[in-house]
């Protein structure tokens, strides 16, 4: 099993024409991702990729002559908000938003509407999902990837691959992994993905990697505490970062000292959450773990 894609899920690319999206398109075809068309306004009509993919001006059009369940996004930040509601208001199931630098108020008015929607978006400004040997939306490498027993939740893309690989190396492989992006208003949060591998049985373990600013983890190991019956390992990015200064993601500045990696590893560590202290011990701390279950 895995969460949220499988080798049966349908998608379509918005912004498909870009350079971006049509690059990682061909892309996701490569890993036998069912990409079945593209979305891109005054483009309808058109075909790309080696697969000769349709191309339609909306996702209504697309919907007529295809049925899809998870759309990906690759359109310019001015545009990706109303390219995350058009997909919110055409009920697609799982919306995963690769696009970054999209303006805080305009994600404010996307949340306002997800919340109220059956859709699940992750992202903006996120890898994506890769659930292994079946599927992937979005950007990360499907080469480092193995069918295990691992799900990972990421805020950080690059450090979601470093997980993938760490894991895969130590011999325990992967279910899927999700990077929800770090941005300070996104779609899924820690805990919405826990929960999905909470109820997974193909995911024996979790590797959670966190950062600086906010309190999503500090929420997580809470949840992890009361509710999780897995064993979860966390590394916390941003372990130098002086207070006040923003560290690459949107999201990752601190403003209070719950907010510090420091604060954030002592409240994992008072839930039961296994601390890898560096990035190159990840996957031999969660061997070890699952050794001794």
């Amino acid at each position: 099993m895995s969460i949220l894609l499988n080798k049966d899920t349908t998608i379509l690319v918005q912004g498909i024409t870009g350079s971006e999206g049509l690059f990682h398109t061909e892309q996701m075809l490569n890993y036998n991702a069912k990409v079945l068309c593209g979305v891109t306004p005054g483009k309808g009509g058109e075909f790309v990729t080696q697969k000769s993919l349709p191309v339609f001006n909306s996702i209504q059009e697309a919907k007529e002559k295809f049925e899809i369940n998870a759309t990906a996004i690759f359109v310019p930040p001015k545009f990706a908000a109303n390219a995350i509601m058009e997909a919110i208001e055409q009920d697609i199931e799982l919306i995963v938003c690769i696009s970054e630098g999209i303006p805080v108020r305009d994600m404010v008015k996307v949340k306002n509407m997800l919340d109220k929607s059956s859709s699940t978006l992750i992202g903006p400004n996120c890898p994506g999902i890769i659930t292994a040997e079946e599927s992937k939306i979005g950007i990360t490498p499907g080469f480092i990837c193995k069918k295990g027993s691992i799900g990972i939740v990421s805020r950080s893309g690059t450090l979601t691959y470093e997980a993938i690989d760490q894991v895969v190396n130590v011999g325990l492989g992967l279910t899927t992994a999700v990077g929800i992006g770090g941005d300070s208003v996104i779609g899924s949060s820690m805990i919405d993905i826990l929960k999905h591998f909470n109820n997974d049985s193909a995911t024996k373990g979790v590797v959670m990697i966190g950062e600086i600013g906010g309190n999503m983890e500090n929420e997580a190991a809470k949840w992890i505490k009361d509710n999780m019956e897995k064993p979860v390992v966390s590394f916390i990015a941003g372990q130098t970062a002086p207070k006040g200064k923003r560290m690459g993601h949107a999201g990752a500045i601190i403003s209070e000292g719950s907010e510090t990696a420091e604060a954030k590893i002592e409240i994992l560590k008072e839930c039961g959450v296994t601390i890898s202290n560096t990035v190159s011990e990840i996957g031999n701390t969660m061997k070890k773990i699952m050794g001794e279950i």
